[in-house]
């Protein structure tokens, strides 16, 4: 009897979130379509029938929650989102927070991945340039005086490599004074309060703001 249409799409999924999880720790050169086929529970052999190749793969695993409204991966000890509050302070905080640095396997792939992208396939480059369009416009309408292209680039950059240079660092105290010292210009860049709201009690969800699903 044929499988349903639901378990090409449930068995395509459990490949990518294998793929990431093991392209976030190990690059992609590190990782081979066996290994990601044997983490996912599923036969080397069935991989073609999902993906034609490696590269093919990667690009999908580059999507994030600024592109995608289904991704709901987030990181393990993150604060819930307030959906009453502003989004874009909000997502710095999560961004450079100790929950993004501490989860690896389920890394912003902007922060996991950079070193890779800039050798890997046109297609990767796409969906990376995707994921970072998708951060400018979810700081950018978020921004407490209208969009501004510039200030809003200026956030992501200060998320994005605050946390991989932190996450290089050999010196984890150098590592955290440097993500504190970013979410901090961040904010005075958004003109975004310093201190946040009253805190809702921790937990693991998905939230939707402006079209895009963001992961806590």
């Amino acid at each position: 009897m044929p499988y349903p249409q639901t378990h090409a799409i449930q068995t395509r999924g459990r490949i990518v979130e294998s793929a990431r999880k093991l392209f976030n720790r190990h690059g992609f050169d590190g990782v081979s379509i066996g290994a990601i086929m044997e983490a996912a529970g599923l036969t080397h052999g069935g991989f073609y029938r999902h993906f034609d190749s490696k590269s093919d793969l990667y690009a999908e695993a580059l999507d994030c929650f600024f592109t995608n409204p289904d991704w709901a991966c987030g990181w393990d000890g993150m604060e819930p989102f307030d959906d009453n509050a502003e989004l874009g302070p909000q997502v710095v905080r999560a961004y450079l927070s100790d929950a993004h640095f501490e989860d690896v396997p389920h890394s912003c792939p902007m922060v996991a991945l950079p070193g890779d992208v800039a050798r890997a396939s046109a297609n990767a480059k796409r969906a990376y340039r995707a994921a970072f369009e998708g951060m400018l416009d979810v700081l950018g309408e978020s921004r407490a005086h209208g969009r501004d292209r510039d200030r809003a680039m200026a956030i992501a950059a200060l998320c994005v490599g605050g946390m991989v240079i932190a996450r290089a660092s050999d010196d984890r105290a150098l590592g955290d004074e440097l993500r504190q010292a970013a979410t901090k210009v961040a904010l005075e860049l958004g003109g975004w309060p310093a201190t946040r709201g009253k805190k809702k009690r921790p937990g693991r969800n998905s939230r939707k703001r402006s079209g895009k699903a963001i992961a806590t």
